[in-house]
Formats: structure tokens, C-alpha cells, sequence
């Protein structure tokens, strides 16, 4: 590659997540306090770190060839750029985020267009505007610099546009969604022109399959077990696996090695059936990437 890959970090709650997925991919990023260039071992690559919400308009004027950020910003910014994958980070939650229309619980408001007129708070501010001018409703957008739940409470706007997975907290905050406007993934995206020269799309590509197959091997673990032969056939039957377990002999014996990749959600009921079933000497570990 005549020139490195200007690669986006996302600045702020998705910067630990990204170094962490980048780790178990295969690349080490070293952030060094206030750095905003941070060291990555790969000699095609250049790192920059910025936020999430600003990536979109740095990768679309080729000031960085790719870059991390939320499909909300991207929209925010209506930005053209390069889809290249959707990313879901979450081992806790696969949720996308969600941005949803609220108004306070008591306001009476119960559709977009009792808003007309009315004052909405929100960090997206642009694609608020259009979501209601689509709509055909007028409204008065201000942004909110945060505690934007707040903003109803005290008086300061009628209803917001915020970002939300549960709901939960608006709730708290006396509030109630009337409407979901837009559901948000993490995506890799690239600037159109980086996408076309063959070398930085074979890289973007490369950081693409190796990312996936490291957030593919976040939800799955490998299980290994021996299995006396009159066995093995009970043992196979309950065996999930990608495409089908690995039955290998064991030398001057009457068992064989049993191994597979499943679902860890299927661990806690699968190794006691397969106790039952006549497995022996189970072992469970983690995976970095399926591929």
C-alpha cells in the first residue's frame, strides 16, 4: 500500500469497546492519554481519534478513509459514505439503540401531530427536523448538550428525541415514548473514494471480516469431550455445532475425541445432557474469531 489507511476511532463510550474488539481481531492500538493519534501495530494503518458523532463527516471528505461510528450520526450528518459492516459490540445486550419521540406521561400529547408548535430537545437536531418536515409538522428543534430527559421536567422543551434501548430511564423521568423514529447499529464505514482504489478496499476488507469474526466468536464458545465408542452416536445426536462436530480417534483406545463450536447460551443445558449421553472429561474455552 503506497499510503497507510486513515482509520477513525470513535472518542468516548464506544473508544474501550473498539480497542478491546480490535485486540481480539488481531490489531493492538496503544491510546496514550491525551494523544489523539494512537500507535497501532500495523504499518498500513494510521489511527485518529475522534467523535463518534463528527466520524461520518471526516470519512466522507476523505480526511479519514474509514472509521467507526453509530448509523444515528451518519443519518445526522447525511453523510454518503460506504455501508461496509454493521458491528454489534454488546456481549450483555444485541438491542440496537434506539432513538424514540417522548413527551411527559401527563401532557395529553398522544401522536406526532399534537406537537405542532411545540418545543422538541434533542441531540439530533437535523434529523429531527426532517423526520417532522416529512411529517408536515412544524416544530421548534433546540439541541440539548445532555440531561435531555430533564428538559420536559423543568419546563425547557415539550418533548424530546432520544436515544434509549430499554426505555427504562425516560420512564423514570415521567416520560413516555409516542413514537420510534429510528433504530441505531455501530457501523464500519468508508469514504467512497478509499473504497474504490483496490488496495485500501482489500485493507478495509481485511479489518471488516477479521472484526466480524471476532464479534461472531463474542456469542459462541468451542467444547471438547471424549466419548467411548457405544457411545458416540447418543453424544453426536445432542451436539449442535456450526456445520458438524469433530469425531476423532483416540490412539489404542475404544473412544474418541468429540469437538464442536456452540451458542454459550446452550452450554449450562447441553454439557449435563451430554454427561448423561456418556461424555467424559468435558472442556469448555473461549474463541477470538469464527470466521
Amino acid at each position: 500500500m503506497k499510503t497507510p489507511l486513515k482509520l477513525g476511532v470513535p472518542k468516548g463510550s464506544l473508544q474501550d469497546a473498539t480497542v478491546r474488539l480490535f485486540a481480539r481481531a488481531g490489531w493492538k492500538i496503544n491510546v496514550n492519554g491525551r494523544s489523539y493519534f494512537p500507535e497501532i501495530d500495523d504499518e498500513q494503518i494510521d489511527c485518529s481519534i475522534c467523535r463518534a458523532q463528527e466520524m461520518s463527516r471526516y470519512v466522507e471528505s476523505g480526511t479519514l478513509d474509514a472509521g467507526i461510528t453509530g448509523r444515528d450520526w451518519i443519518l445526522e450528518n447525511d453523510s454518503d459514505v460506504v455501508y461496509v459492516e454493521e458491528l454489534v459490540y454488546s456481549k450483555v445486550s444485541t438491542r440496537p439503540a434506539r432513538w424514540v419521540l417522548a413527551v411527559a406521561k401527563d401532557s395529553g400529547i398522544k401522536e406526532v401531530a399534537d406537537l405542532a408548535g411545540k418545543r422538541i430537545a434533542t441531540e439530533m437536531v437535523n434529523f429531527t427536523k426532517r423526520f417532522f418536515q416529512e411529517q408536515g409538522v412544524e416544530v421548534e428543534v433546540h439541541f440539548s448538550w445532555g440531561a435531555t430527559e430533564a428538559k420536559v421536567v423543568n419546563g425547557l422543551a415539550d418533548a424530546i428525541v432520544e436515544v434509549t434501548e430499554t426505555g427504562s430511564t425516560i420512564s423514570a423521568h415521567g416520560l413516555k415514548i409516542i413514537k420510534e423514529l429510528m433504530q441505531s447499529t455501530t457501523q464500519l464505514i468508508a469514504n467512497k473514494k478509499a473504497w474504490e482504489d483496490p488496495e485500501k478496499r482489500r485493507k478495509i476488507e481485511q479489518i471488516a471480516l477479521l472484526l466480524k469474526g471476532a464479534l461472531r466468536a463474542d456469542k459462541l464458545v468451542a467444547i471438547k469431550m471424549n466419548v467411548p465408542k457405544i457411545r458416540i452416536t447418543d453424544v453426536v445426536e445432542v451436539l449442535p455445532s456450526l456445520n458438524a462436530p469433530t469425531v476423532a480417534p483416540l490412539y489404542n483406545s475404544d473412544w474418541f475425541s468429540v469437538e464442536t463450536v456452540v451458542d454459550e447460551s446452550q452450554v449450562r443445558d447441553l454439557i449435563p445432557e451430554l454427561m448423561r449421553k456418556g461424555a467424559e472429561g468435558i472442556i469448555e474455552y473461549a474463541l477470538n474469531k469464527v470466521i
